[in-house]
This record gives C-alpha cells, sequence and structure tokens, in this order.
C-alpha cells in the first residue's frame, strides 16, 4: 500500500489519484470532469477534451495517452480538482 501514497505540498502523504494534465494545470475555467472508474479507491479522472479523444480512439492509445498527459495527485487534490471542474451538462 506504501506504492500507493504520494506526498503533495499543500496536503501531505496521502494516496494516489490520476487525473488528466489538463485538469491538473487548469487553474481557470471548468474544463469538465469525467470519473473513469467505478472502484472508491481507484481515483481516476480526465477532462472533456480527453473524454472526446477516447470516444474517437475507442480506446487508450497512444495518441490518447500522449494527449492526456496523466499527472498524479493526491486524493484531496482529486476532490478539488472534480469539484472544481464538474459541469452540469
Amino acid at each position: 500500500m506504501e506504492d500507493d501514497l504520494v506526498n503533495c505540498e499543500c496536503h501531505g502523504s496521502s494516496v494516489a489519484a490520476v487525473v488528466c494534465c489538463h485538469l491538473a494545470n487548469n487553474n481557470g475555467h471548468p474544463i469538465g470532469f469525467i470519473e473513469n472508474s467505478d472502484e472508491p479507491n481507484d481515483l481516476q479522472g480526465w477532462c472533456l477534451a480527453c473524454e472526446y479523444l477516447y470516444d474517437k480512439e475507442l480506446e487508450m492509445t497512444e495518441k490518447f495517452r500522449a494527449f492526456t498527459g496523466i499527472s498524479i495527485v493526491c486524493t484531496q487534490c482529486y476532490y478539488e480538482i472534480k469539484a472544481k471542474h464538474s459541469i452540469a451538462i
């Protein structure tokens, strides 16, 4: 379990979560948030642009992986990002 921890500058040591680079680096307007796992202990999310490309590619291709630029964040950062970027469609 220790391998699943990340040390966050803001929140200290926490379980790791995954978001796309667009969510991790965006401090502006909400860009959408798609949760990619039904497992409560497997936190993964990406933005609407990543979802659009995934729908076009139909799988996690190299093009998709390069576009998403996966970022590892702590659990608290994940929930903060999710709250900021979740938009009603």
